[in-house]
């Protein structure tokens, strides 16, 4: 749990622990939700976790958990949440509310304080490490008279105040437009209906649908500046190109200045990089090495950010060479690794090569590390704060591609010089000499970009 700040607005935790899904670590589930929290400007104050079989369909918790909950925050408990008679259903809901039951062996109904964490001030948020249905987050308002967030909603809220790029911007719109839309509510007029267009149409349908007009042209706009990166990604497409990737915080932007000497933002918190950011490795060689950084992957990162971000992550899936890149002071980084192995999957970049960079090991202690190399023996130990290390990273980033290369010779006519600059840019070259035919050059290439040169010099 954090520190309070004396300005800050507070924030209460609320978890369910599966009794059905094993080898899951709570605690590291909810320190990383603070991790969020934290991010977002509030303080955690409280938490509060409940053992059960299985997730109330009325509002997460169990009765008692929830007066506790409840006690915390100043609202009403279960008393507030109105439920419906069976079968009644209202035009703003999707599925029917129902009131919180108690199954046998739950926590929160033994009298005592298991699975709380008393609040050092009144808490303004309530955050859930789950996501909700429409009517879990309403039943919850409704009990602590606060506003409530799921963990996507934490997620979409943080990319939201985080994007910068005018695309980023519009990726992060289209996901808050479709995790707002199945959560809208009826004002308390709402049951009129309206006149003219969309006749018929109560506030909230016409509301519904504005978003999906709203949401297709985002789409529209997005394209159009897809189809620009897609041209802008074709010219690189012979480049040799390292992405960076792993879970958000890792250092991965950290790595990037310090690989390529460019000025990307960098700060110790979740989230700070959703723009790819493409440059040079520093200082600069022939042929160039360029090195991406990439929107860090979280546990439960939403689906509707993982598909908005497609195209930012198709970066990985088009490299020559990915750096999976892991804090290993982190204790969790193992299910970290995990997490960046199964969202690569999902995009389709699991097939690229790549190697795994365990990351601030400064903050790891020397036994520690020997631990790491015995089980991790091809990783690279670093620092993306040592010059050292980076200078150690920079030649193998080198050797990976020079590796790749095959040799081969060129006879440029004389007619045709000005692609002797072509080849000094795609090729290292060895060795040039001219005679009455024109530039003989001697290199070593990747194979397709020797066919290419090859091509352009035979046209």
């Amino acid at each position: 749990m954090s520190k309070t700040g004396t300005d800050r607005p507070a924030a209460v935790l609320v978890a369910v622990q599966l009794a059905t899904v094993a080898d899951v670590d709570h605690e590291a589930d909810m320190a990383e939700l603070g991790r969020l929290v934290n991010t977002l400007g509030y303080d955690v104050v409280a938490t509060v976790s409940q053992r059960r079989s299985n997730v109330s369909k009325g509002a997460v918790l169990g009765e008692g958990k929830l007066r506790v909950l409840a006690e915390i925050t100043g609202g009403p408990g279960p008393a507030g949440m109105r439920f419906k008679k069976p079968g009644q259903k209202r035009d703003d809901e999707d599925e029917p509310e129902e009131a919180p039951e108690s199954a046998p062996g739950d926590d929160e109904d033994t009298g005592d304080d298991a699975g709380v964490v008393h609040a050092s001030k009144t808490p303004t948020l309530v955050v859930v490490d789950h996501d909700l249905s429409p009517s879990q987050l309403r039943n919850l308002e409704k009990c602590t008279g606060v506003e409530v967030l799921d963990r996507s909603g934490v997620i979409i809220e943080i990319f939201h105040r985080h994007a910068r790029s005018r695309e980023a911007r519009l990726e992060v719109e289209i996901a808050r437009l479709n995790y707002v839309a199945p959560r809208m509510r009826e004002s308390s007029g709402g049951g009129d209906r309206q006149r003219g267009r969309g006749a018929g149409e109560s506030q909230l349908e016409l509301d519904r649908r504005k978003i999906r007009d709203r949401i297709a042209e985002l789409r529209r706009e997005i394209d159009g500046i897809q189809r620009e990166q897609a041209t802008r990604r074709a010219l690189r497409q012979n480049a040799r190109r390292v992405a960076l990737v792993g879970y958000t915080n890792a250092g991965k932007s950290s790595l990037m200045r310090a690989l390529t000497g460019s000025d990307v933002y960098v700060m110790d918190k979740l989230f700070a990089t959703l723009d790819t950011t493409v440059r040079a490795l520093h200082p600069e060689i022939k042929p160039r090495i360029l090195v991406s950084d990439t929107v860090g992957f979280i546990k439960k990162l939403p689906h509707d950010l993982v598909a908005s971000f497609r195209s930012t992550l198709d970066e990985a899936l088009e490299a020559s060479l990915l750096l999976y890149v892991a804090d290993a002071s982190d204790p969790t980084f193992r299910s970290q690794l995990d997490v960046t192995r199964s969202t690569l999957e999902e995009i389709g970049a699991e097939g690229v090569p790549y190697k795994l960079v365990l990351n601030k090991v400064d903050r790891v202690a020397e036994e520690d590390r020997t631990i790491l190399l015995r089980e991790f023996p091809e990783a690279i130990l670093m620092s993306a704060k040592d010059p050292a290390d980076i200078t150690r990273l920079r030649q193998i980033l080198i050797d990976f591609f020079d590796a790749l290369m095959v040799p081969g010779e060129l006879i440029v006519p004389y007619s045709k010089q000005a692609l002797v600059s072509e080849v000094y840019e795609h090729a290292k070259v060895l060795s040039e000499t001219y005679d009455e035919s024109g530039a003989h050059l001697v290199l070593r290439a990747e194979p397709a970009a020797l066919a290419r040169l090859q091509s352009l010099v035979e046209k």
